[in-house]
């Protein structure tokens, strides 16, 4: 019964918010959006290591901070002359670790705070417009912007949709993993963009098989992406991130 009503008073809110939006020519909607500051410049950034294996695609730069250049594999790294950054024929942009000539390690102890402030952010947002919607299983749902908070973790199982504008923002914050299962794809749709989707996710954050995934993650543990998943956004992790022939650009 308490889910019931739950769900009616989401559709309520959403069709609410959704007259309010197109009739009055709202510009935005939804919470102002997390600030990442220097870790923005990053598609892939991480405090412990970035692996790969197979035909994996980057777009951006990416980089590693307090760990070393060793600590991502997969890659065959070319230095750069400078030694400031190396190279990648799997990346499309540059790749910086702690190790390299200055001024890049002071350029990644700054990216890691930031992106440890913006984690901070996303987590510490208040007065949610959604809370524990669907337990914590958002699949087959279309969201319009908000805060939207779980005690728990939440799966994706065949898909959710974005609905909103381009400066329309959303923070999903969660006390667990975020699961994204085979094949589930994350659309954006009224000019919805994954530079305003951020996914707070205070466990590990988990992408299946082709999964296609948008936006910013945000992950206190792991990023884990399995065999030929995508991502368009960021993936910003506390620890790792785990690729396997995936595709991730820049938002």
């Amino acid at each position: 019964m308490k889910r019931c009503t739950a769900q009616k008073a989401y559709l309520v809110f959403m069709s609410v918010l959704s007259i309010f939006v197109f009739a009055t020519g709202a510009t935005a909607a939804g919470p102002t959006p997390v600030n990442l500051g220097t870790a923005g410049s990053f598609v892939l950034l991480t405090k412990t290591g970035i692996t790969t294996t197979g035909t994996t695609a980057i777009v951006g730069d990416m980089g590693v901070s307090p760990i070393v250049a060793t600590s991502m594999t997969g890659f065959g790294l070319i230095a750069d002359s400078t030694n400031t950054f190396s190279t990648s024929s799997l990346v499309t942009g540059k790749i910086y670790a702690a190790d390299y000539a200055p001024p890049t390690p002071a350029k990644m102890t700054t990216a890691i705070s930031d992106m440890e402030t913006a984690f901070t952010d996303a987590a510490g947002r208040t007065s949610p417009n959604f809370t524990e919607l669907g337990g914590g299983d958002i699949s087959g749902m279309t969201l319009l912007p908000g805060l939207y908070k779980w005690g728990t973790g939440v799966s994706i199982t065949n898909g959710v949709t974005l609905a909103g504008g381009p400066n329309d923002v959303w923070i999903f914050q969660m006390a667990g993993d975020l699961t994204v299962n085979n094949g589930a794809i994350i659309s954006l749709i009224g000019g919805a963009q994954a530079k305003n989707v951020f996914w707070q996710v205070s466990g590990q954050a988990v992408l299946g098989t082709t999964a296609d995934v948008k936006g910013i993650i945000l992950s206190q543990t792991l990023v884990s992406m399995n065999t030929g998943a995508k991502l368009s956004g960021r993936a910003l992790a506390q620890t790792a991130v785990t690729l396997i022939a995936n595709t991730i650009t820049a938002p």
